[in-house]
């Protein structure tokens, strides 16, 4: 039930008490707050601690669904909080600039073998950073249930670094997975990339369901998580550089069944 409920966590707590037929003053003495608390979590304007979103599990009989559902609410008003693949899942729509790789949930296997190897640092675990990759595709673009729109811009250099029979591969897997109505690949030709905003570096931009945006920077380490508004608005001025720059999705679709033919 929690998940149906989890955007309006006040109306859900207030139903359930409307329907145990407690007032705000009987559910305050049982929860052992004042009245004014419960009034504040019923408005929206406190979330529920740990102790008492279990308090409130017990009084309503809903297992662990309130506890869950206000740490959900206190991760949404704090999002640095979660972890940028569980801001994926939840996304919406991503747009994401990559000037000289695949996105990772564009890569084929072979490709992110062949990325994972250059990284000295990943010695010995590939297969675990492949299955976790593998992993997020699933969990996002290729999900049955109301996939993850993708909406993808790469730089064309990046389709032509890797060994032949890798980059064969990786632009089939791309000229496939664009034919997907919810995804959509385009590139910037090398010939007129010239110098732009998005050579800085790849990033993702998260669209939520409730019109929050949350970015990701990619960098040498593991990335970070965006989420103040000075630097999304940076991000979004890149994006509108970047995207002005790209061919459209069918011209796009175009050049790369062209560089598959060259490696035929």
């Amino acid at each position: 039930m929690y998940a149906n409920v989890r955007r309006d966590l006040p109306g859900w707590l207030r139903q359930l008490r409307i329907d145990r037929k407690l007032s705000q003053a009987q559910l305050a003495k049982r929860l052992n707050v004042s009245k004014s608390y419960v009034s504040q979590i019923e408005s929206g304007k406190l979330i529920p601690q740990d102790d008492t979103a279990k308090a409130l599990d017990l009084v309503y009989g809903t297992g662990d669904e309130i506890q869950k559902a206000a740490k959900d609410a206190r991760e949404d008003r704090q999002p640095w909080l979660r972890s940028w693949f569980d801001q994926e899942q939840r996304a919406v729509l991503l747009r994401t600039w990559e000037p000289m790789l695949v996105p990772g949930l564009l890569q084929c296997e072979s490709y992110m073998r062949a990325v994972f190897r250059a990284v000295p640092s990943n010695a010995g675990q590939i297969d675990d950073l492949v299955a976790k990759r593998l992993e997020r595709q699933a969990n996002t673009i290729y999900r049955e249930s109301a996939p993850v729109a993708l909406s993808a811009i790469i730089g064309e250099v990046a389709l032509r670094r890797g060994p032949r029979d890798v980059l064969k591969e990786q632009l089939g897997h791309l000229i496939d997975t664009g034919d997907l109505p919810h995804v959509k690949i385009r590139l910037i030709p090398m010939e007129s990339e010239g110098i732009h905003a998005g050579l800085s570096g790849a990033f993702v931009i998260a669209s939520m369901a409730d019109d929050r945006r949350v970015g990701f920077m990619d960098d040498q380490i593991a990335g970070h998580v965006v989420t103040d508004i000075d630097s999304l608005r940076h991000l979004e001025l890149v994006w509108e550089e970047v995207d002005a720059l790209a061919l459209p999705v069918a011209l796009s679709r175009d050049v790369m069944l062209r560089m598959l033919d060259e490696h035929k």
